[in-house]
């Protein structure tokens, strides 16, 4: 089937050698978008009703859906192992859908749906819900992938007593940047400044052969100007889940630095 017959503008389609143990799916009624969306869930049975638990949110890019970072990623079986090493603590892995609008929303506010306010606030609220050992208490961390790292440096930026930590992989920077990807129109997305640009971060990474590089060494150099503490990684590879795989498992690493207190978070930093 050619471009011109295909039925679908993109398919994302998981890895069916990538086990599934353990892995929760979960559908809520969401008030800040107005309609369900979903998340996929993983906390291993040995961590259940650890008292504040943290909480990892992952963030999928443009046309993925909750189940990417676990079936693309693999990013619940890397989380386990890390766990069981002892690099990791103890934590709750929360990988949500951006909301399914369009091919992907940004994770900003639009003008008839918050879809911001569903990674802030009600996923952290699912986790409280439906996970022992969570609470209102447990440390929020999150990260994402290209649109995910966009959104996870971003909202770490804007509400930094929120956030223990953030990262990002291969990250958009700019929303101008959604224009390439992204079939719709952006007008009725937010235009306050916050939630335009990325200029707050702890950690981000870009493969040497991804489109985004030069964006991203800009945001760093940005960042090294305005003194803001960062770290800022290159390595092989492009825009695709090989990159995006292992570079997860330096970002968990990365997160467990911060729960064992090893080094501070923005939240810490900006209190």
């Amino acid at each position: 089937m050619n471009a011109h017959t295909m039925p679908f503008r993109s398919i994302e389609r998981s890895d069916p050698a990538i086990p599934m143990q353990g892995l929760e799916f979960l559908t809520v009624k969401s008030n800040a978008l107005r309609q369900r969306a979903d998340v996929a869930l993983f906390v291993p049975p040995e961590v259940r009703a650890v008292a504040d638990l943290p909480i990892v949110m992952l963030l999928h890019g443009v046309h993925g859906s909750h189940w990417a970072w676990a079936l693309k990623g693999a990013a619940h079986v890397t989380t386990a192992r890390l766990i069981d090493e002892g690099t990791l603590p103890p934590v709750a892995l929360l990988m949500p859908s951006d909301g399914l609008w369009g091919d992907g929303c940004g994770y900003v506010a639009h003008a008839a749906q918050d879809f911001e306010r569903w990674i802030v606030d009600e996923v952290p609220a699912l986790a409280v819900a439906t996970v022992a050992g969570c609470t209102a208490h447990s440390p929020l961390l999150v990260a994402g992938l290209s649109m995910g790292g966009f959104g996870a440096l971003r909202l770490a930026g804007k509400h930094p007593r929120r956030f223990a930590a953030a990262a990002a992989h291969s990250t958009i920077t700019d929303i101008a940047q959604f224009d390439a990807l992204v079939e719709e129109a952006r007008d009725d997305w937010s235009n306050v400044p916050a939630d335009r640009s990325v200029l707050a971060a702890l950690s981000l990474d870009c493969g040497r052969g991804d489109p985004l590089l030069a964006a991203n060494r800009t945001l760093h150099e940005a960042l090294d100007k305005a003194g803001i503490a960062h770290r800022y990684a290159e390595r092989s590879g492009g825009h695709d889940w090989a990159y995006w795989s292992s570079a997860l498992e330096d970002t968990l690493h990365f997160f467990g630095e911060v729960l064992r207190g090893d080094i501070t978070g923005p939240g810490k930093e900006n209190a």
